[in-house]
């Protein structure tokens, strides 16, 4: 190449990689002279003393835009495997956990107008909120504790927001083509082809929207009751509102906001750098070995770095970042630029991981064990803490609630045998899925009669339980004596043996 004497000029390069996608019988090793939409800034210009001076990096976050929106390439690839591999098991199960029977009664589901959650076996109340709070703290810190040690990896492979977009580009794929293709389609002019590919896209968007929206509301009343009430029109008014609802939220995000939502609306893009340090693998563009980077013929010797500038990593990167401008909160580690460099490193012959996952000690080859990391110690023992609390909690949450009122009207009553009368309230609700008996006891300084002393109770159910205390007057030597009411489950004589679960508490007995 010849150099110019200008210096406003830049070098002309002869080879650059090609914007058309690599198919299976076409290696990228052919190029063709600079489209419009490609800047050459990463070429290398010469220094003052005739050098070749340190590459500029493109801002190439425009390069994968069409009129604003990210238009990314597929990618086959392991990571994309994996991906598709877990996403695809997510939103199955997603789907299909509404439809699980247990003992008559749909799995999971939270029943809103009795207060109630059922988890398989297990049913949670209002009163339960400290143990669904555990939950939340306990998954909230796991996340934290993943990040530490393997960066985003939940943005890239678990967020329903990454699955769900990259289900709806698949499915923009299926109708319009490849991404070069989508790129023209935006800006032809509209005509029947357009708007035929157009109508087929956004019917089927919004018929998958319309089953997440089932699939989400299908937790919240029951789902084998819930889809063909939707989809024969015959639904609630508050259901199909609902579901309607947040058919529309999944249209509108999965389909027009895409990565708007990771750069702009998600927190958790945000204080990630907060929990990284400098063992946190994340999704690393190897500087040193890569620049200064350029074009060049496949096999041909160069003094290039091993970066061909083939620009496939930003054109595959579903936020429209370029990696190698270094770790940037846009990053969701989704892998698709390692699976496209390692496709262009193999077809040049280079080696792999120019693009990896590792950390910034691991591109040194420092790379201590664990244990010896003072923040794999500390975030250990404190989601340890969590865990341990949270399973206290659970083992000490009874399956009986009870709640005694007095009387209101009158502490007490004198009866003509000489006896003084207390009535309680005793509100009573078997938390389990199956029906209870249970005893009820009263014990204190005063030997009291009992109005009742069994009461049968359905599974869920809250019943109010009105009791009569009576004392003789000459027992009798304070005007308040303390007292404790207590209701046990009766085991029959082919229960099993051990000791049953019982909740008490205090009241009062009042007398002249």
């Amino acid at each position: 190449m010849q150099q110019s004497n200008q210096p406003q000029q830049s070098i002309p390069v002869t080879f650059i990689p090609s914007s058309e996608e690599p198919s299976a019988h076409k290696e990228p090793s052919a190029y063709k002279e600079p489209s419009a939409h490609k800047e050459p800034s990463a070429h290398k210009k010469p220094s003052a003393n005739g050098g070749p001076s340190a590459p500029k990096k493109p801002s190439s976050k425009t390069e994968s835009k069409s009129g604003g929106k990210i238009q990314f390439r597929s990618q086959p690839g392991l990571f994309q495997r994996w991906r598709s591999a877990t996403g695809t098991g997510l939103i199955a199960l997603f789907f299909l956990l509404p439809f699980i029977s247990w003992h008559g009664r749909q799995a999971i589901w939270f029943d809103l107008s009795n207060q109630q959650f059922y988890f398989f076996g297990t049913s949670l109340w209002p009163q339960d909120f400290t143990l669904l709070a555990w939950v939340f703290i306990a998954a909230a810190f796991g996340l934290f504790f993943v990040t530490l040690f393997w960066g985003r990896v939940w943005c890239g492979f678990l967020c329903p927001q990454t699955q769900w977009t990259f289900m709806f580009a698949w499915v923009e794929e299926k109708f319009e083509g490849s991404r070069n293709q989508r790129i023209k389609l935006d800006k032809a002019p509209w005509s029947r082809e357009k708007l035929s590919k157009r109508l087929g896209k956004h019917s089927s968007w919004l018929l998958m929207s319309l089953l997440t929206g089932c699939g989400f509301i299908a937790y919240f009343v029951p789902a084998r009751e819930l889809y063909p009430a939707i989809f024969s029109f015959s639904g609630g008014f508050w259901d199909t509102a609902w579901v309607w609802f947040f058919a529309i939220c999944t249209y509108l995000n999965a389909g027009w906001m895409r990565e708007q939502m990771c750069l702009h609306c998600c927190p958790y893009a945000r204080f990630q750098s907060a929990m990284f340090d400098e063992f946190t693998k994340t999704v690393t563009y190897d500087a040193a070995r890569g620049e200064s980077r350029g074009p060049r013929k496949r096999k041909a010797a160069t003094d290039l770095g091993d970066c061909v500038d083939c620009n496939l990593c930003v054109e595959v990167c579903p936020t429209g970042i370029d990696i190698r401008n270094g770790l940037q909160y846009e990053c969701i580690n989704c892998g698709a630029c390692v699976d496209a460099c390692n496709q262009t490193m193999a077809n040049f012959g280079y080696k792999p991981d120019l693009i990896a996952f590792t950390s910034e000690l691991g591109l040194k080859g420092a790379t201590p064990p664990l244990w010896q990391r003072k923040r794999f110690i500390g975030y250990g023992l404190a989601l340890v803490a969590i865990l341990a609390t949270m399973g206290l909690d659970m083992a000490s949450r009874s399956s009986i609630e009870l709640n005694v009122l007095r009387d209101r009207q009158s502490l007490y009553r004198e009866t003509t045998g000489g006896q003084i009368e207390n009535t309680y309230l005793l509100k009573i609700r078997n938390k389990t899925q199956q029906p209870k008996e249970y005893q009820l006891s009263v014990t204190g300084a005063l030997t009291l009669a009992m109005s009742k002393t069994e009461v049968s109770i359905a599974p869920g159910e809250q019943v109010e339980l009105p009791l009569t205390l009576t004392a003789m007057s000459a027992d009798i030597q304070r005007s308040r004596t303390k007292l404790t009411v207590t209701v046990s489950e009766l085991v029959s004589e082919s229960g099993t043996d051990g000791e049953t679960e019982a909740v008490s508490q205090d009241s009062v007995f009042f007398a002249p």
